[in-house]
């Protein structure tokens, strides 16, 4: 299967992001690894790149490369509503030519009536993704699945991204979390994860204990992988290439 790889820019570490110049700089070590695409993250960028979002775009695409956009937003908002900055957001993945934009779930009320975000979704072509994150109170299963049951009931086309380590964080299993919503899932963000010091650490793959392998099987091999782990060292392509290499196997 020739399965869709992206490159998370975040992966490379916000210093390193700065120091090189901002996300464009990396497009050709992305591109020149085998990866299929970019996610671009909206937390790294500074204000002034905000306004050259269809620059960025057409150089996207001139390096062949499908763009998915990270807004570091909750859908919900702490009062349940729709986040009021999702047409800017919408927008602003247009200009990048994103296929895809992803929030986190933020604070959804199971069972709200989803009508008007049905509407809103029925002329924007781009794929909406909702992302486990690692907040206690939004981040867990039971409100991730929730939602994803209230959106298949009321026919949104939303689909997952599920984020492999993030559920260490919320001390819950990812196994059992796959187990739930694997048939939801439209985006796989690869990561692993190890303890120290008190605290989980995202790592290279590695440098984990492997677990990451077996989970990944739980998940639908047709959907896209993005790489979210530190990507790191002298030669940034050469480890980009490895891991692009790793996470496109079966």
């Amino acid at each position: 299967m020739n399965r869709q790889v992206m490159v998370v820019t975040a992966a490379y570490g916000r210093d390193k992001v700065a120091e090189l110049g901002g996300q464009r700089a990396l497009l050709p070590v992305i591109a020149q690894s085998g990866a299929d695409g970019v996610e671009i993250r909206r937390e790294l960028f500074i204000t002034s790149e905000l306004q050259q979002l269809t620059e960025l775009g057409d150089e996207i695409c001139s390096h062949n490369l499908v763009t998915f956009y990270s807004v570091p937003e909750g859908l919900f908002d702490r009062q349940g509503q729709i986040n009021p900055n999702l047409i800017q957001r919408f927008s602003e993945a247009e200009q990048l030519n994103a296929r895809l934009i992803k929030f986190s779930l933020g604070h959804y009320q199971p069972g709200s009536n989803l009508s008007d975000l049905r509407i809103f979704l029925s002329s924007h072509p781009i794929q909406l993704v909702v992302e486990n994150d690692q907040t206690a109170d939004c981040g867990i299963l039971a409100p991730v699945a929730a939602f994803f049951d209230d959106i298949t009931a009321q026919q949104l086309p939303i689909k997952m991204t599920f984020d492999m380590a993030n559920w260490h964080w919320v001390n819950q299993s990812p196994q059992q979390a796959a187990e739930r919503l694997a048939h939801y899932v439209g985006y796989i963000h690869v990561k692993a994860a190890t303890h120290t010091n008190n605290s989980w650490q995202a790592v290279a793959l590695d440098q984990s204990d492997g677990s990451w392998s077996g989970l990944i099987q739980q998940l639908p091999a047709n959907a896209p992988r993005g790489i979210e782990f530190p990507l790191e060292g002298d030669d940034l392509l050469a480890v980009t290439r490895h891991y692009v290499d790793i996470v496109r196997k079966d």
